[in-house]
């Protein structure tokens, strides 16, 4: 038998089906769109409709600098886009009680923005704060369309959940612009340091070549010629301009770093700004000491400068510390004041990825980021602020990340100039000190530049065999060789030369970066068939049993290979840099025959000399 509701519980009638039609089509609105205005006048227009009005406003609230701005405004004075004191309004009544208003008539208002002869002068008014996490970030306003209407709290509470949708859709549009400012920044920054590198490349290895003439012109000018001394000068300034250059790019060591340690620097940095600034600055400087490398310690210090820098500019602290720490894996530099401090998404986040540009952080997440470290910013507001900036370094100093330095010789322009430009685009681990075409090119380049490796065409390689050979360098260099299709004596050539890679003229730009790399570490990364040719070319050329040679470091190193320890783990042991241990073993690699590392292990004792 049918039964009849409660009475306080009435069954859906269509005002009620037309309200959760209203609230589910402002759903939809909202999905997917960003743009502010449009989405607050679709948010307006269904509050209004739905409550049988025509007018209406939405205002953004800066409460913390006291003003708000009409940003939506339908029939109510045609403020839209105008600001106001937070002193005034029906906003800043909202903001004043910090809740709803219900007004029988807006004339009640203090200082109103209406004139009175406006039909909404004597109508009733609902006002309601729009709030996101406690905070009041806007204001949404409805009017009666007379005199003759009031409004109720069930009115109040429906404009209050349309309020909650204008809440997210500000945060939406504040996010979505957040976003693509954060992206046009990435972009920006990324074509800077595309260009900036572009120009040191191309700086570089014009200096490079300088170098090379100057040197032949030296050797050219007859002993005691007046020529000479100009020469020398001119050698002078090249070598300078060419360190200058690579230390802009890379940020090797700025002027308050040259002759002076990081401490002393730090040190000097603090006495400057005590002598200016009424604030207590003190150093602590704990762990057992190392010498980090050039650019750890100028990296270091510009997050220190910049640091401190901010704490005299914005925090209005009356003391800083500053903390150097040295642990068994890296350092730590640490900046914290007793200032005003500022609000942040979440205490103790990592930087970088999250709207960082405040205060100079995003520069100091960047140098952290650098190091292949991190930065670190806890901050109360009232309570100060704590910058720590975490960077690894290796037993002596050496940064893992550092560039490996080649040289590109080739006969044919186009080719040449390809490779380089494979090289600098497509690997930025790499970089390229000079292009040469002609043997004598490549030799002075190598005595001059000292390149880390070699990338070289078939015409070159036999001729850079024998002038190695009979040159007596004992420095080894690997060696990529630029072949088509080799041949059994290119590869039995390539097996006495020190060859670690081969690349051809249908190599992608990746597989060249690959190979060029994996030869600078001592490893060879080559498709399978040349692989197996190379391998049973060099076994026939040179038997492991009878060709090995190796150095008494060579020793070492492959005896603690044999004892399963990483580069890093030998560097530490032998203390020597990660970058010599993997010489050692391409080294090694290559007089023994062994294919990879692992080969070196079982051979016997006996196979050393």
């Amino acid at each position: 038998m049918p039964q009849l509701p409660p009475p306080n519980q009435i069954p859906p009638s269509d005002a009620s089906l037309s309200e959760l039609d209203r609230i589910t089509e402002l759903a939809g609105d909202l999905a997917g769109r960003f743009e502010l205005v449009p989405l607050l006048e679709r948010v307006l227009g269904h509050a209004v409709a739905l409550l049988d009005c025509e007018s209406g406003s939405i205002s953004i609230v800066y409460e913390t600098e006291g003003y708000y701005r009409k940003e939506v405004d339908r029939g109510v004075g045609c403020h839209q886009g105008r600001t106001f004191p937070l002193t005034e309004g029906l906003t800043g009544q909202i903001v004043a009680t910090r809740g709803t208003v219900i007004l029988d008539r807006y004339a009640s208002v203090a200082v109103g923005h209406i004139d009175p002869a406006d039909p909404r002068w004597g109508s009733a008014v609902i006002g309601v704060p729009i709030l996101w996490d406690g905070t009041i970030i806007g204001t949404f306003a409805i009017f009666s369309n007379g005199p003759g209407r009031v409004f109720s709290t069930a009115d109040a509470s429906l404009v209050e959940l349309f309020a909650n949708h204008a809440a997210i859709a500000i945060m939406n549009a504040r996010l979505h612009q957040a976003a693509a400012d954060r992206q046009r920044e990435v972009a920006v920054a990324a074509e800077r340091e595309r260009a900036v590198q572009a120009v040191h490349e191309t700086i570089g290895r014009s200096l490079g070549s300088v170098l090379l003439h100057l040197d032949r012109a030296d050797k050219a000018t007859p002993g005691g010629s007046p020529a000479i001394e100009y020469i020398d000068s001119a050698r002078v300034l090249a070598h300078e301009a060419l360190f200058e250059t690579r230390r802009t790019v890379l940020g090797l060591a700025p002027s308050s770093l040259v002759g002076s340690t990081l401490e002393e620097a730090v040190r000097a940095e603090l006495d400057r700004v005590g002598s200016s600034y009424p604030i207590d600055l003190t150093l602590l400087v704990t762990g057992q000491r190392h010498e980090p490398a050039p650019v750890v310690a100028h990296q270091l210090f510009m997050v220190i400068q910049e640091a401190v820098t901010n704490v005299v500019a914005h925090a209005h602290a009356t003391t800083c510390r500053v903390g150097i720490f040295y642990d068994t894996t890296g350092m730590t530099v640490v900046v914290e004041d007793n200032g005003r401090g500022f609000e942040r998404p979440g205490a103790g986040e990592r930087i970088g990825t999250a709207q960082s540009s405040r205060f100079g952080l995003h520069g100091m997440a960047a140098r952290a980021h650098y190091l292949r470290g991190e930065l670190l910013v806890e901050s109360t507001p009232g309570w100060g602020t704590s910058i720590r900036a975490q960077v690894p370094y290796s037993s002596n100093g050496d940064t893992s990340w550092e560039r490996w330095k080649v040289v590109v010789a080739c006969a044919q322009p186009l080719i040449r100039a390809g490779l380089v430009r494979l090289l600098v685009t497509s690997e930025p681990s790499v970089q390229v000190l000079g292009e040469l075409a002609t043997l004598r090119d490549l030799t002075e380049a190598v005595s001059l530049l000292q390149p880390d490796m070699i990338v070289l065409d078939e015409a070159l390689l036999g001729q850079y065999a024998e002038t190695q050979m009979s040159s007596g360098d004992t420095v080894e260099r690997p060696i990529v060789a630029v072949v088509d299709h080799p041949t059994d004596e290119q590869l039995a050539t390539a097996a006495s030369s020190g060859v670690r890679g081969f690349i051809s003229l249908s190599s992608t730009p990746a597989e060249v970066a690959r190979v060029v790399v994996a030869a600078a570490r001592g490893d060879a990364l080559l498709d399978g068939a040349m692989f197996t040719r190379l391998a049973e070319t060099r076994q026939t050329a040179e038997p492991v049993s009878t060709a090995a040679h190796l150095t008494a470091r060579e020793l070492e190193v492959r005896e603690l290979l044999a004892e399963g320890l990483a580069d890093k783990q030998i560097a530490i042991r032998l203390g020597i840099s990660v970058k010599t241990v993997e010489k050692h073993v391409g080294a090694m690699l290559r007089k023994t025959g062994a294919r990879n590392r692992t080969m070196l292990v079982p051979l016997q004792q006996d196979s050393y000399q």
